[in-house]
């Protein structure tokens, strides 16, 4: 099954990540959990990178729905390509896409999910408007 992206997508991050011994489980191949982890990992290493402040006391990004889809099962060892894409700038939200594959057989993709990301008002728990630079930045082109 050959996994399509939205359309109109903008890619905005790439990583690669260790498959770990301790992320298998008893079958064998990485836990179904983990490949959330994974795509949790370069959305968060995306904040980072373009200066997005997290923590409690701020206005920042949190996730309201996220989704994984499994085509063909990771096994340790070895290194996953993540590549982190968004589109669809709303009022006070976003998609996120995902998708994983190794990086000894590149383009063959094992998982893909996606998270739709709402900028919230940390201390007064409350939705505001995304910023005008992260809406430039999820904006495809």
């Amino acid at each position: 099954m050959k996994y399509e992206l939205p359309e109109r997508k903008k890619l905005v991050h790439e990583m690669t990540l260790p498959i770990r011994w301790g992320d298998m489980d008893v079958m064998g191949h990485v836990n179904n959990t983990l490949y959330f982890r994974y795509l949790e990992i370069a959305r968060l290493e995306w904040f980072r990178t373009i200066g997005v402040e997290l923590g409690p006391q701020v206005v920042g990004p949190v996730i309201v729905n996220a989704f994984c889809n499994f085509y063909k099962q990771l096994e340790y060892p070895g290194d996953i390509l993540v590549k982190m894409y968004a589109s669809d700038p709303a009022r006070t939200t976003f998609e996120t896409w995902g998708t994983m594959e190794r990086v000894d057989q590149p383009g063959l993709i094992y998982a893909a999910g996606g998270a739709t990301t709402i900028w919230v008002d940390f201390p007064r728990q409350k939705a505001v408007d995304l910023p005008e630079a992260i809406r430039a930045l999820v904006t495809p082109d």
